[in-house]
């Protein structure tokens, strides 16, 4: 017992004298526990070493709060540095390629519409991949906070792996979903192809610090930050609420970016630039709404005070009852309340994703307002929805709006915007895109989105792409056949007779004049594009619009002219002018109309410049029946006329010689009027003149090698023409015959649409004409005047002298009364 006694003793001694030194260790222990809490864990430890049986709420609360007013990398983070050209790109990035901040959004709402792209795909064989409860949701969520500055944007997206952080977001060259891309090539699907890379980096034009918290299924939570100074660090999240799936990036603003903790800003960007993505948007958006709170008792009993002094005894007695009710139930007051509450930003479908045969009439209404934001109640006159395959693989949606834009040809090749937009997998990229239409149907709205052009691409670089030449040549083709269709559609253009009898139905009514509309508010567009557009001008030839002699009031297509031509008529006959009324009455149609021919009437300037362009159509030459060369069958006394009438028209020549006449001839398009002036076949026509001579910046010069040269073309079957000759046979040196050539001449020029070069002249001679006319001697002078003026300043100067005098007599008779008082 002694042996183990005395052991026993020692043994028991030491531990009392080491149970205080173990109890001093372990509260110095305990004690450096909590000063790391503090301060994080240091580089050399390991990733978010921070034991979560030792963090509390306030540690986590304090920690976050303190990152993110220092707004620097943790130290407990795996530090990294970027590539090497990844600086000296950024750099070019955010000068050249993102010169609008905007931007910014909507390559981050993009790359987390990618992100649910994949986890949905990956969806289709898997679904456990999308877990349970608000997991399960694939949707995009914005927040605000705007005491610290910060934009939040979350997904529930595929999320990413501490490798898939380094590599995406650490350089520019990998995009992030190379390898995704490569594994889906065998399904075919090339919608899934991300954007994270040169898109993600635009967050820098209006925030100095990024964190990216994001959760991928293989992986745990992870933070990735950077101050897009060279280096990203990335750490274990273990401190911020986890996410279960997706992609939450904090962007900490610029002072100068304060614009963008604005909801109705980021509302706008949205509607801008993400409204047809395939995903709900949401913001967490403020909201103000009536609540009952329970009224003060002050108050109330004020208020009862103030009844009962303002009414009589027997209403103080209903009072009383009523008071008696009111007790019973609490005193309740109305104010406002902010509340918060998730508001959807993309209520408007992509219809364009969808079969042409899903959706309804109503949804390309809706659709088209929200696109062209016009909400008046008329609706497009057309449009088209397709989808084009091949090399290039696109969808479009075409409209024709209702009415034309005020200032649609005020700015028409100086204005760079258009009315299509360009999206690529549903993100807006540009609507200046001359490439995509021309600028004749620049009116046109829709949009065009491509899944095989390039998205981080600036506007210049996209415009040298080889594939929008492909998606142009289409787009106009399909824009064509619209505007046709609204032409086939239009009973009033119809010239089938039996299709006409048939009663119509509301639809048809619908459509009943919808051509005659788009002409009045486009055919200007369509004559443009026949100028402009040599590829495709017998297209747009079918689709011209002309009143003619034959029409009564109504447009006429050139087909419904040929069909109306006569056997042995082989021009179109066209005439130009200012006004329908003038032209009906011109001189050159009066033989043309006399046998029956039709003849196109146009009155806009620009159908001069259109007519230059357009030669032919359907192998039918266009005769302007104000020019030389018009043909209106074989006449056999015309060979007979010339020679009785050589005479005649030889000595006419030589009288207008002053006047730069070419010829005279007879004519073969006048049947009431003598005489007409034409112009030579590839000549200015009188029209075409005065155009030219209104331009402000017009010379004079200049225009005289383009105007035409004039034919006097005289009626051989009019009683003047007749005598002029018997004049000429007898006296060819005639004054007053040569006289009346000119005369007449001049007359002619402008009932043929000329401005006289010498009205005084032309005056004169009208002038003459009524003088002898009228019996009045050509010598009669004029009388003179009388000299009237010389007699009033007679009178003025007697009247002078007259109140110069009663002045002088006032002036004495005032110096009497002065001497006499």
């Amino acid at each position: 017992m002694r042996k183990w006694t005395v052991p026993s003793v020692l043994f028991l001694l030491c531990l009392l004298f080491l149970l205080p030194d173990q109890g001093r260790k372990l509260q110095a222990n305990a004690e450096a526990d909590s000063e790391e809490l503090v301060d994080p864990p240091k580089v050399e430890e390991k990733l978010g070493a921070v034991p979560h049986g030792l963090s509390t709420d306030s540690d986590v609360a304090k920690r976050e709060a303190e990152s993110m007013s220092r707004k620097t990398l943790r130290s407990s983070a795996e530090k990294f540095e970027f590539q090497a050209e990844v600086s000296r790109l950024m750099d070019i990035i955010i000068n050249s390629l993102y010169s609008n901040k905007d931007i910014f959004l909507r390559e981050l709402i993009s790359n987390a519409s990618d992100a649910l792209d994949k986890i949905r795909f990956l969806s289709l064989t898997d679904k456990e991949v999308l877990g349970e409860g608000d997991d399960a949701k694939l949707e995009i969520q914005i927040k605000l906070d705007k005491e610290k500055k910060i934009l939040y944007i979350r997904d529930r997206g595929i999320g990413m792996t501490k490798e898939d952080l380094i590599k995406n977001l650490g350089t520019i060259a990998k995009s992030g979903t190379s390898a995704f891309v490569e594994k889906m090539q065998t399904s075919g699907d090339l919608n899934l192809i991300g954007q994270f890379g040169v898109g993600f980096y635009s967050v820098y034009l209006v925030a100095d610090y990024v964190e990216v918290i994001s959760k991928h299924n293989d992986d745990k939570q992870y933070v990735w930050e950077s101050k897009a100074d060279g280096a990203f660090a990335i750490s274990e999240d273990s401190w911020n609420e986890p996410l279960g799936r997706g992609t939450e990036i904090r962007l900490h603003l610029r002072d100068e970016a304060g614009e963008y903790l604005d909801e109705i800003k980021l509302k706008d960007l949205v509607k801008k630039y993400s409204e047809f993505i395939n995903f709900p948007i949401n913001l967490w958006a403020s909201k103000e709404v009536d609540v009952e709170v329970p009224a003060d008792e002050d108050e109330s009993s004020d208020e009862e005070e103030s009844s009962e002094s303002s009414s009589s005894e027997e209403e103080g007695e209903d009072e009383d009852s009523e008071k008696g009710e009111d007790e019973k139930k609490p005193k309740t007051k109305k104010v406002k309340e902010t509340t918060y509450e998730w508001e959807l930003l993309n209520d408007v479908k992509a219809i364009w994703l969808r079969s042409p045969k899903e959706v309804t009439d109503e949804e390309y209404a809706k659709f088209y307002k929200s696109l062209a934001k016009d909400f008046s109640d008329e609706k497009p006159m057309s449009w088209s929805h397709f989808n084009a395959e091949g090399d290039v693989e696109f969808k479009a949606v075409l409209f024709v709006p209702p009415k034309a834009p005020h200032d649609l040809y005020e700015s028409y090749y100086n204005n760079k915007k258009s009315n299509l937009k360009l999206y690529v997998r549903r993100v807006f990229i540009s609507d200046e895109f001359d490439e995509l239409l021309p600028k004749y149907l620049n009116f046109l709205m829709g949009l065009v989105d491509s899944d095989t052009l390039p998205l981080n691409v600036s506007r210049e670089m996209l415009q040298q792409h080889s594939s929008l030449k492909t998606i142009k040549k289409k787009l106009i083709r399909k824009a064509l056949d619209m505007i046709r269709k609204i032409a086939d559609e239009d009973p009033d253009e119809s010239t089938d007779k039996a299709k006409k009898d048939v009663e119509a139905s509301n639809e048809d009514d619908e459509k009943k004049g919808q051509y005659t509309k788009f002409w009045n508010e486009f055919g200007k567009s369509i004559k443009l594009g026949i100028i402009e557009d040599a590829a495709n001008r017998n297209r747009l030839a079918k689709l011209l619009r002309f009143e003619s002699t034959k029409s009564d009031g109504k447009l006429t297509s050139l087909d419904q002219y040929i069909s109306r031509m006569r056997s042995e008529q082989k021009d179109i006959f066209y005439i130009t002018g200012t006004s329908k009324e003038q032209l009906e009455k011109s001189p050159f149609l009066e033989r043309l109309m006399k046998k029956n021919y039709e003849v196109i009437l146009l009155t806009d300037p620009v159908d001069e410049y259109l007519m230059q362009y357009l030669m032919d159509y359907e192998d039918k030459k266009f005769q302007n029946v104000s020019k030389e060369g018009l043909k209106l069958g074989k006449d056999s006394k015309n060979k007979e006329l010339k020679e009785s009438f050589k005479e005649l028209t030889k000595w006419w020549k030589g009288a207008l010689a002053s006047e730069n006449v070419d010829d005279v001839k007879i004519s073969n398009r006048l049947a009431e009027s003598p005489c007409v002036v034409v112009t030579s076949k590839y000549g200015w026509s009188s029209n075409m003149e005065r155009i030219m001579q209104s331009q402000t910046l017009s010379d004079a010069s200049k225009q005289a090698y383009m105007r035409g040269k004039r034919v006097l073309e005289i009626n051989a079957r009019h009683p003047i023409i007749k005598e002029l000759r018997e004049r000429v046979v007898k006296d060819p040196e005639d004054e007053s015959v040569k006289q009346t050539a000119q005369l007449m001449y001049q007359t002619a020029l402008m009932e043929s649409g000329f401005i006289s070069s010498d009205p005084k002249e032309f005056a004169t001679r009208i002038y003459d004409s009524v003088k002898s006319s009228l019996n009045v001697s050509p010598d009669a002078a004029i009388e003179e005047e009388e000299e009237a003026e010389e007699v009033e300043v007679e009178s003025t100067m007697k009247e002078g002298d007259d109140s110069a005098k009663d002045e002088a007599e006032a002036d004495t008779e005032a110096h009497d009364f002065k001497d006499e008082l």
